[in-house]
């Protein structure tokens, strides 16, 4: 306290000084008309400043609750149509949904070796098991081969043993989708016979001809294409909507009778045997 009295006493005048200008400002803006719009201009510039700064600072730290938000939005989109389209006012029974979406995110992928995977954060504990796809909001990324409780690595459709059904959209012409390790944006579809007609830009899709992938999710577009040796099917270079080196976050497909189709093809083919 004597701190604070030897302090006044010292700077009295300059205090005193301060004191009566603050004063003298106030009486100004109160009776100028000018003065107080100037002031309130001002206070207001500041504090908008204040705030839309406080603003930008709370967007950009709640970027990924949005994010997240999004993710799930398009979760349950993806999921009503990956289940006849369903609306929220018909809702499938449980017993009835042929596939069941989890969001997840990329945390290691390759796309320049001959065999390429990616790495996500999801795993058993989120029921993740092998043979699922996974998906983006653009298109096929690849299909899950390992797993453990809290991770899962995806076979890339960059991956020299990747094989999967495809078709051109709009057809019933299905072939086999691979890569030749030449370029990670530029996977083949082969098998497709020379009577079908082709034109570049035409879309790939998913054959739905497995049961890993629904039918329909887009692969690319049609880059180019010619005749293989035999002159009986074509070659076709399709360009991928996905970019493969700046992947993010992922949708996994899980086809909920997956099992039950396997047990019955496998059970034909024993009978063949």
């Amino acid at each position: 306290m004597q701190q604070i009295i030897k302090f006044i006493i010292r700077y009295k005048n300059f205090l005193l000084y301060i004191f009566l200008m603050i004063v003298s400002i106030g009486f100004t803006i109160q009776s100028h008309s000018y003065h107080q719009s100037r002031f309130f201009n001002s206070s207001n510039w500041l504090t908008g400043n204040i705030l839309e700064t406080s603003n930008s600072v709370s967007t950009y730290f709640g970027l990924d609750t949005e994010n997240q938000k999004l993710m799930d939005e398009n979760r349950r989109l993806r999921d009503m149509l990956f289940n006849g389209g369903e609306t929220d006012s018909i809702v499938l029974d449980s017993t009835q949904r042929m596939y069941t979406i989890t969001t997840g995110r990329v945390i290691k992928n390759s796309f320049a070796e001959p065999r390429n995977y990616i790495t996500i954060d999801k795993g058993e504990k989120d029921s993740i098991k092998g043979d699922m796809g996974v998906i983006t909001s653009k298109g096929i990324l690849g299909i899950v081969e390992n797993t453990s409780n809290h991770f899962a690595t995806v076979q890339s459709i960059l991956n020299e043993q990747s094989n999967i059904n495809a078709k051109i959209k709009n057809t019933n012409h299905f072939g086999s989708l691979v890569w030749n390790m030449k370029r990670y944006d530029v996977v083949q579809l082969i098998d497709i016979p020379r009577l079908v007609k082709l034109t570049v830009g035409d879309t790939i899709v998913t054959g739905g001809m497995s049961s890993i992938f629904p039918e329909g999710i887009p692969v690319g577009t049609i880059r180019k294409f010619d005749l293989n040796s035999s002159n009986s099917f074509y070659n076709i270079d399709v360009a991928l909507f996905n970019d493969m080196t700046n992947i993010k976050n992922v949708y996994i497909v899980n086809n909920a009778f997956r099992e039950e189709i396997k047990e019955l093809e496998n059970k034909s083919q024993s009978n063949d045997q």
